[in-house]
């Protein structure tokens, strides 16, 4: 006796696996983003030129998913599923221009809120922020050393980080007076000199 189909099942075509970073970009006309048996449905595209994609609940991956454009529909049941699955839903104009953003909501953690907190008191704030600014001047360096190839004001990037971290607290002078000593080195020049 042969196997009935019960289930109407998308061809292989349709089942999509997302890019590694979980970002899904649509675009085009008349696209469509909505739930159909259990699975979010996506479709875009120009004309004939159509894709289709379907994301069961388990093993998606996916994170976000934008949409450029505003000619199509998504249902309040596919908002729902990207909620459930705490992915989000981002809707661009074709000019970059923001019209709709939704994001998975998270708890509120009271611990990492009052560390924030006081992070000023601690001393913890100037230590992130070094950090942060050690973490930056050291791949403006890099750029400027091997893609710029200019030594030296990759050197006067790598003075001022040494002098930065010299600081004691967030309203110490020594750093306003290296990004003075910075600024005359010609930071300008390196925008200007040839490749």
């Amino acid at each position: 006796m042969a196997a009935t189909k019960t289930v109407y099942q998308f061809q292989q075509a349709y089942n999509s696996t997302v890019p590694r970073h979980g970002v899904l970009t649509l675009f085009g006309y008349g696209i469509q983003v909505r739930v159909d048996r259990g699975h979010l449905f996506v479709q875009d595209g120009i004309g004939a030129e159509r894709k289709r994609f379907r994301f069961a609940r388990v093993g998606h991956r996916l994170k976000r998913l934008v949409v450029i454009g505003a000619d199509g529909m998504i249902s309040l049941a596919a908002l729902r599923w990207l909620a459930d699955q705490h992915a989000a839903f981002i809707m661009l104009e074709r000019d970059g221009k923001v019209l709709a953003v939704t994001g998975p909501v998270r708890t509120s953690d009271a611990r990492l809120r009052r560390a924030q907190a006081l992070a000023q008191q601690s001393g913890a704030a100037l230590e992130i922020g070094k950090e942060l600014i050690r973490a930056k001047l050291n791949g403006q360096e890099f750029l400027v050393r091997n893609k710029l190839q200019n030594s030296t004001m990759a050197d006067a990037i790598a003075r001022f980080r040494e002098r930065l971290f010299a600081a004691d607290s967030l309203e110490s002078r020594s750093h306003v007076k290296t990004c003075n000593g910075f600024r005359s080195t010609g930071a300008r020049s390196a925008r200007a000199s040839p490749r």
